[in-house]
This record gives C-alpha cells, structure tokens and sequence, in this order.
C-alpha cells in the first residue's frame, strides 16, 4: 500500500479532532452568531423608527457593521476548535484556500471584499436614497453580498455590492437627515418671470413640510417651447420627500392659474423618480 504523501499528512495534522463535543461547540457558536444578528437587526431597527430623524441614519448604519463583528467573533471561536492554529499551520491554510475559494467563488467573493469595501467607504448605507444604474430608491439592508433597496413603487431590488467596482452611484442625502427635492414648471408664453419665480419661492417658504435651516431656490431657464421653473428645497425629514414634491407641485400649479399663467406641455421629459426628477 502506497504511503501518503507529505502533503496529505500536513493536512491531516491541520485538523483537530473534533469530537462531539467539538461539533456541539462550533453549532452552538453558528447558532448564538445568528440569533444576536437577528436581534441586533430587530433592535436597531426599532430604535431607528422612534429616535428623531437626525439619528435615525447613524443608528441605521450600525446594522452592517455589529453584524460583521459578530461574524468576525463567530469565526474567530471556531477556526482553533477545527484547526491546530499556528503561524505555519496558518499560512498553509490561508494560502490552499485563496486559490481554491479564488476560483470557486469569484463572484461572490468579489461582492463580499465590496461589501467589506462600501461599510469603510459609506458609498451608501441603509436610510441612504441612492441611484444605482436606472433604479432610485431607500437602502433598507446593507448584506455581506448585497444590498435591498425600496423603490417610490415599493419594488424591492437586491443589488451585488461589486456594481461599485464599475458602476457610479448617486447618493441623495449622503447620511443626511434630508435631501434636495425639485419640482418643475413649464410655462409658455409672455409672462413675468420674476414675479412667477417670486411666487413659487412663497410656495415652498409656506409649505409644512420645508427644513427652514436649508435654502430655498428657484432656477429660471429659457428653453424654445418657453420657460422652466425649477424649485428647490429640503423637507424636514427625506421620508417625506414625495409628500414634500407633491405640495410644492399642487400649490405652484395653483399660484400659476392664479397669476393666469399658462403652463407648457413638453414631450420627453422623464415621467419617474429616478430618472432625472431628483
């Protein structure tokens, strides 16, 4: 009978002999790891919903972070329970599993380092209102692999988090408690603009939903069909930002029809959030 190899031996000294004991250990550990995520997760989510909205982001973003630590811990208490754990030991295992992993799960690996990559570098974080290729929407959970966000539609789309590698992506509120809204009007023949620009800056000045601590502007542009008003201005609160948009819209429709302005139909101007309306 053949002997085995050098090789074969070395791993067969990695490993410990593990036992029942052992076993019960590490599925204690797995078991424990997840349910302290699953609570982490739950409790900050609560405290996130009645903390004020200035907090609610940091608290938010605690999520993904608590969970890779105690990921970090779970695998930190299991590894010298499997493995005979030594500088050499370790360095034979790091360097058979970066080639074997490498190859087998490329993707995946690659969307975790991303993951691992967007908790340092916050390109988003969950309350975030971010843009990612042609979907907008509210990041609601940060994963190791992947993210959830909640489109205006309530659509829920998962995204790999390696679309950082080569993908640009638009943050609304940058872990601000608010974000810029901006609603549109269109008008088409001789009116006064200053006077029209005036009154929509009273509309949003007026409306119940403005954050007074950030500026209020109207950019005035003159295009072939007539003129666009773009009023700009935060809420108070960026869960509010439909209901924000939707009174400035409804109260400047009205201040035109008041100033007896008409206003102007322009074909191709996209229709949806996320497509150039924010």
């Amino acid at each position: 009978m053949d002997e085995p190899s050098p090789r074969v031996e070395r791993i067969k000294q990695l490993v410990n002999d593990i036992g029942l004991g052992g076993a019960f250990e590490i599925v204690l550990i797995i078991v424990l790891a997840l349910v302290s995520i699953a609570v982490l997760r739950r409790v900050l989510e609560f405290l996130a919903g009645v903390v004020p909205s200035r907090a609610r982001l940091y608290v938010l973003g605690a999520v993904p972070v608590l969970r890779l630590v105690v990921l970090l811990m779970a695998i930190g208490l299991i590894v010298p329970i499997v493995f005979d754990v030594t500088l050499s030991n370790f360095v034979f295992i790091a360097g058979g599993l970066s080639v074997a992993l490498g190859f087998a799960f490329k993707d995946l690996a690659s969307s975790v380092i991303a993951g691992i990559v967007a908790l340092v570098e916050k390109p988003y974080r969950a309350g975030d209102w971010v843009q990612i290729g042609k979907h907008y929407g509210e990041v609601r959970h940060v994963g190791m692999r992947a993210l959830k966000m909640v489109t205006p539609n309530d659509d829920v789309i998962t995204v790999a988090h390696d679309r950082i590698w080569n993908e640009s992506i638009g943050t609304s509120n940058d872990g601000a408690s608010t974000l810029m809204c901006v609603a549109k009007f269109h008008a088409v023949g001789e009116h006064d603009s200053a006077r029209l620009r005036d009154a929509l800056q009273d509309v949003a000045l007026t409306s119940a939903w403005l954050d007074l601590d950030r500026p209020v502007l109207v950019i005035v542009d003159q295009h072939p069909w007539g003129t666009r008003y773009q009023l700009k201005a935060y809420p108070f609160d960026l869960r509010h930002q439909f209901l924000f948009i939707t009174d400035l819209t409804v109260r400047g429709r009205a201040m035109m029809q008041q100033l007896q302005i008409s206003e102007a139909y322009v074909p191709g101007l996209p229709d949806s959030v996320g497509e150039g309306e924010q």
